[in-house]
């Protein structure tokens, strides 16, 4: 019964995993257009991808008008997908 618990509860940690990953994709494809700053789509995708990339830029060194933190955060969402997958894995 607790194994099923923590499976789902990592299902569930997983798809949300999954959705960042779509979300900081469009916030990337959106950022080479220069968007409206006050268009609710653009506010939605930064008010849910700032708070992860900005650890991550001031780590990373400035690289110019390349903003690698995108692909850093993506980097990371997929080893602990991995991580989660082969935890689940384990607990079956």
């Amino acid at each position: 019964m607790a194994n099923a618990f923590v499976v789902s509860l990592m299902e569930v940690v997983l798809i949300v995993v999954q959705m960042l990953y779509y979300v900081i994709i469009a916030r990337a494809i959106v950022s080479w257009f220069s968007p409206n700053p006050y268009n609710p789509i653009v506010q939605f995708l930064y008010s849910i991808t700032e708070p992860m990339l900005r650890p991550i830029r001031r780590i990373l060194p400035r690289t110019g008008r390349l903003d690698l933190a995108p692909m850093v955060a993506i980097l990371l969402l997929f080893l602990i997908q991995q991580f989660l997958r082969r935890l689940a894995l384990a607990t079956l």
